[in-house]
């Protein structure tokens, strides 16, 4: 018999309705150019030289990068907005790692920055929590890889 207290029951974050859905497509994958259905992203793609490339285009840690940070600076927007506190100013920075796993594979790991230059720490370290949960990546990322968010 299982100790009831001492078992974790997982959040379901999937969501209960697709309210939008984004279409990209790769062509060449790493080395090649990516697009999306609506003609508002076409970019060329590049290895950087940490991993042979030429670096001469982005690659997708940056757009993971990209994505991530500004969904969880709109996340803190917004759970900010609900607690009544106007967050003009702040900022997330996002950085993406890319490196081997031990399953000969490769894995990723992020560490956010947060600046919430105008508010007090502990107001401003309840806030990001309550991003992190809301945040659509945070969800998606949660117990996959390392997230570090440092407040600053």
């Amino acid at each position: 018999m299982t100790d009831a207290t001492a078992v974790e029951t997982a959040v379901d974050t999937r969501p209960s309705k697709i309210v939008y859905v984004a279409e990209a497509t790769a062509h060449g994958g790493r080395d090649g150019y990516v697009t999306s259905q609506d003609g508002q992203i076409e970019l060329r793609v590049a290895m950087p030289p940490e991993l042979g490339g030429d670096g001469n285009g982005t690659n997708p840690e940056q757009l993971f990068a990209a994505g991530y940070s500004s969904c969880f600076h709109n996340a803190l927007v917004l759970v900010g907005r609900r607690s009544g506190f106007d967050l003009t100013g702040s900022t997330v920075a996002a950085k993406v790692g890319i490196g081997p796993n031990k399953q000969r594979g490769y894995g990723l790991a992020v560490a956010l920055s947060v600046s919430l230059p105008v508010l007090d720490p502990g107001i401003a370290e309840k806030l990001v929590d309550a991003a992190h949960e809301v945040c659509p990546y945070s969800n998606a990322t949660r117990g996959n890889i390392d997230v570090t968010i440092l407040l600053g």
